[in-house]
């Protein structure tokens, strides 16, 4: 297990993490509880399948609760003001030009426990974003993704 490693967030990643432990401390266990209290009312709980199932889902809910405060305490958060707007770091936001599709392409370099693609938001882990880190506007990188290698141009480099 990597207990000890930090995990790398943005400010609004880490933000994210506390509300959702919040949400589910204060809403979601209430809620279980009760379907638990209400399952319990039907009587014999050897073959109560509404009972079984909010058993479950409250392991699922202490188990994720236990995951995000382990992710929490491991946190480093970037300070986003001192990201270098002339190279590539985790926590810049990179303008490219996907030269094979000639099409322009924008994404926010995160640590891997905030990574969504469908944001935008790619791992300093991930094949790209590997690629794209400690480089520059004007640079060409070519990457090897599941369909051979992608060629990408940097056009632009903020925070």
């Amino acid at each position: 297990m990597e207990q000890k490693n930090e995990i790398l967030l943005t400010q609004e990643g880490y933000d994210k993490l506390e509300e959702e432990v919040e949400l589910l401390k204060t809403v979601r266990r209430k809620e279980v509880a009760e379907r638990i209290k209400v399952a319990i009312s039907f009587g014999d709980l050897s073959e109560n399948a509404e009972y079984d199932e909010a058993k479950n889902e409250q392991a699922q809910v202490e188990e994720r609760i236990m995951k995000l405060e382990n992710m929490i305490r491991r946190a480093v958060i970037i300070d986003e003001s001192q990201i270098d707007v002339n190279v590539v770091t985790i926590g810049s936001i990179v303008k490219v030009n996907d030269v094979e599709f000639d099409e322009e392409v924008e994404y926010t370099i995160v640590g891997s426990a905030e990574a969504d693609p469908y944001d935008g938001k790619i791992s300093n882990e991930s094949p790209v974003g590997k690629a794209l880190l400690g480089r520059t506007v004007g640079d060409e990188v070519d990457v090897q993704v599941p369909d051979g290698t992608a060629k990408f141009k940097i056009l632009e480099i903020r925070r």
